[in-house]
């Protein structure tokens, strides 16, 4: 067995497109829209993913982890992104991503005080959780002492 991807419904599909790929960095790499089914798939991957899998276009490769965000045409409002548990996410340094993501106006949830973990949410309220690589980053300001804001 193989893992192929996570799958979210999204209901703002541009909203959703600049938190993903603007704000995480994810790559666009197959998008599929269905006239027939009212909908679009679109599937992101990171660069490191997409790279390390070879991957030039195409068939998405079996192993390369994607999330698919689903976008239904006709409006739908979704509730409850916590029970669905979350994404998460490997980078060089989760400051920097912490800081993109407030700077573009997201909240960042969980701030990374100990350096090593976050937690921000999509626009359609997925918890994504943003882990560093490696060992944990000297504590450093804001994140260091920065509250939970909401819930994760």
């Amino acid at each position: 067995m193989r893992y192929l991807h996570t799958m979210v419904r999204v209901s703002d599909l541009d909203a959703s497109l600049r938190f993903y790929s603007e704000g995480l960095g994810l790559t666009e790499i197959s998008r599929f829209d269905s006239e027939k089914g009212r909908f679009t798939l679109i599937f992101l991957a990171t660069p490191e993913d997409v790279a390390a899998a070879g991957y030039e276009g195409g068939k998405i490769p079996e192993g390369l982890p994607c999330v698919e965000l689903t976008h239904n045409w006709d409006p739908e409002t979704y509730q409850g992104g916590r029970n669905f548990g979350h994404l998460a996410y490997r980078m060089d340094n989760v400051y920097d991503t912490c800081q993109r993501l407030m700077d573009m106006g997201y909240t960042i949830n969980r701030p990374p005080r100990d350096g090593h973990m976050a937690f921000v949410r999509s626009p359609d309220g997925i918890s994504v959780e943003l882990l560093q690589r490696g060992d944990n980053l000297p504590a450093q300001e804001p994140w260091a002492s920065m509250e939970n804001t909401g819930s994760w």
